[in-house]
């Protein structure tokens, strides 16, 4: 079991780009918030053009956002590619989609979460480690610990380990794929799914009611693939409270009801996802996930 390429560590004065690979920008405000937070450590930012640009609920047309990638990718003095938002489109651009096709000397940091987990995952199944972490539309309401989390990793430092609510099931090591559960669902049966052999699942979810998530899990369940990973760790599940008036299991009980019994260690309520603080969760790298304990830390 390796771990997967790690792009070179970010240092203040490298370039990093701004791209808009999913859904149309709203938040103007909080993107020039967090770009000034990447700058005001020492950081070049490049504001890819066009990047207010709308078509539908897309951040323009799937060509043009591919083209963004491309070009920050192959750019050779890039060194980091930071995501403005999520919500939906990123999975559009990766058909036909080949990150070994496109030309550069090294690999660059990718930077984002939600809808980017399809950028994330795809990168992880070429090889590549990337960061589940706040986009440009949220980081600047990050905490303080939460941000410099993500400086001190994508910089070459270490991180401190997660804590939340272990179920018990002892200890299990494997390579980190966090992701956003909704999208990492549509991604099944796809060629962007990776192997999960060797892995340690990390989810997380917001907007969506019970019976979806149970739905999901259950897809996750039907596919086989629940079997094949080692553990499973729990973010923010926000925003996920089940219909008024209706009869319902909490968001809770279905994490419960779906996942205890695969016999492997889960550990739930962990500090990442849509809810502050979103803790940095590299992709592709060895992790210990400790279910006695309800630590989540990076080897």
């Amino acid at each position: 079991m390796e771990s997967q390429i790690l792009p070179p560590p970010l240092k203040p004065g490298d370039l990093v780009r701004v791209i808009a690979p999913s859904g149309a920008l709203r938040e103007f405000g909080a993107l020039e918030r967090s770009v000034e937070i990447w700058r005001s450590r020492g950081y070049q930012v490049e504001i890819m053009p066009k990047l207010t640009d709308k078509w539908g609920y897309l951040a323009e047309k799937d060509e043009l956002r591919r083209q963004q990638i491309i070009t920050a990718w192959e750019d050779p003095h890039c060194r980091g590619i930071l995501c403005t938002r999520g919500g939906f489109g990123s999975t559009r651009i990766l058909e036909n989609w080949s990150w070994n096709s496109l030309n550069s000397p090294v690999p660059k940091w990718l930077i984002g979460f939600s809808d980017i987990t399809a950028l994330l995952w795809s990168l992880y199944t070429a090889g590549i480690s990337s960061v589940h972490a706040p986009v440009l539309t949220t980081l600047a309401d990050e905490t303080d610990w939460s941000i410099q989390r993500l400086f001190d990793f994508v910089e070459g430092g270490t991180v401190p380990p997660l804590s939340g609510c272990g179920w018990g099931g002892g200890i299990a090591t494997g390579l980190l794929l966090p992701g956003n559960l909704t999208v990492a669902t549509h991604l099944l049966g796809t060629p962007i799914i990776p192997k999960m052999e060797n892995v340690i699942l990390a989810w997380e979810d917001v907007g969506e009611v019970p019976y979806r998530i149970d739905r999901m899990l259950t897809q996750w369940r039907c596919s086989g693939l629940l079997a094949k990973v080692r553990g499973v760790a729990l973010g923010s599940f926000s925003q996920c409270e089940p219909p008024k008036n209706l009869p319902s299991f909490s968001v809770e009980e279905v994490l419960r009801d779906r996942l205890s019994d695969l016999g492997i260690p889960i550990v739930s309520n962990l500090p990442f996802g849509h809810a502050s603080p979103n803790a940095a969760l590299p992709v592709g790298v060895l992790a210990r996930l400790d279910a006695d304990e309800g630590t989540l830390s990076i080897i």
